[in-house]
């Protein structure tokens, strides 16, 4: 039951076979998406085939607040997967839901989509790999810069329908152990190119700091206790 992960956006939500999802009729793209990895998921099968799978406008969003392929042409930027493909290998329907274009934000390829995102995307993979399931809840952020003495938030805007180029995307990764306790690692990237020698370490960031930049809450129902590990150090306030 994915509702327990997540709140403040269940109006908006759609369910696809493997990810759920909120969608922004403002920025023509996802709020947040969230995905159950687990080794039957994640693992290869060979009837598979990514390319058999194609970028689609989503027919339930209404054609008001839909975006298309036309937005992205001519960009500069990649239609960028929140709910990764490679999430989805088990079967060609969960990898084909996942090019729905609901499932896409505006993304800079070279150092970042092509790159440390999908490093990003492997490091969730590992996780629910070692600890055999993980929750992962990823999204756009639109976050203020500084010009002199006052903050704006500023963004582009591409295509005829005006969808939004986030300036920052998000990845909250939790996964349980075998002892019943959790793993948290929380991340906030930059739309911009990466450079390669940068570890993708140096992105993590209190999941508080994505909440308040998103504007809903993330895991709520998990108590900071129940964390045996955050952001790859050991939790003080761990309680066995």
């Amino acid at each position: 039951n994915n509702e327990v992960w997540l709140s403040n956006h269940r109006q908006s939500e759609k369910c696809f076979n493997d990810h759920i999802l909120a969608y922004s009729n403002v920025h023509k793209g996802p709020l947040w998406v969230c995905e159950h990895l687990t080794d039957d998921r994640i693992n290869f099968n060979k009837m598979v085939n990514r390319s058999q799978s194609k970028f689609l406008p989503d027919s339930t969003v209404s054609p008001m607040f839909r975006c298309y392929n036309s937005d992205f042409l001519g960009s500069g930027f990649d239609r960028g997967h929140l709910a990764a493909a490679a999430n989805h290998r088990h079967s060609q329907l969960a990898m084909d839901d996942t090019f729905y274009l609901s499932n896409i934000c505006p993304q800079i390829g070279k150092g970042l989509n092509r790159s440390k995102w999908n490093e990003l995307e492997k490091r969730a993979r590992a996780l629910a790999r070692k600890h055999r399931s993980a929750y992962v809840v990823t999204g756009p952020l639109y976050l203020p810069s500084v010009v002199g003495n006052e903050k704006f938030v500023r963004y582009k805007l591409i295509g005829e329908n005006n969808v939004a180029v986030p300036t920052h995307f998000f990845k909250v990764i939790v996964a349980k152990t075998e002892k019943g306790a959790f793993v948290l690692e929380s991340y906030v990237m930059p739309n911009e190119e990466i450079r390669d020698d940068i570890p993708i370490s140096s992105y993590l960031v209190p999941k508080s700091a994505i909440e308040k930049g998103a504007g809903f809450m993330i895991f709520d129902y998990i108590a900071d206790s129940q964390y045996c590990k955050i952001n790859g150090l050991s939790n003080p306030a761990f309680i066995k």
